[in-house]
């Protein structure tokens, strides 16, 4: 997992996260202030997490801009913990995403099945 603290802790100031963990799996909760989930974009491919969400901005032809300063764009790129396992989940509520990540079970051992050459048929 230090590889994933170490990527958060790189990131933007403009960028406002909490990192949670449980006995069975990480939570990423990042704030993406104007996103929606339609207009968030999450990837999971090769041990990274691929973030992109974007900020609708306002146009209702009575008020113009003098003065923008919250990001259109949150686009990260990031490396999952060690022991991440698949099925990660994604919720966008409020300007929140949530991401779940589920760990391997601990231990990572597999049993295998001995077969009995002497006793085989």
């Amino acid at each position: 997992m230090s590889t994933l603290r170490d990527a958060l802790r790189d990131l933007s100031e403009d960028v406002f996260f909490d990192l949670l963990e449980s006995d069975d799996a990480y939570l990423l909760v990042l704030d993406v202030p104007g996103a929606t989930a339609e207009s968030v974009e999450v990837t999971v491919a090769d041990g990274t997490v691929v973030v992109e969400a974007r900020r609708q901005k306002l146009d209702d032809g009575e008020y113009r801009y003098l003065e923008e300063n919250r990001p259109l764009l949150v686009d990260l790129e990031l490396p999952l913990p060690d022991d991440a396992a698949g099925e990660t989940a994604v919720t966008v509520e409020r300007g929140v995403l949530e991401l779940t990540v589920p760990k391997r079970p601990s231990g990572g051992e597999t049993p295998l099945d001995v077969a009995d050459r002497e006793n085989a048929g």
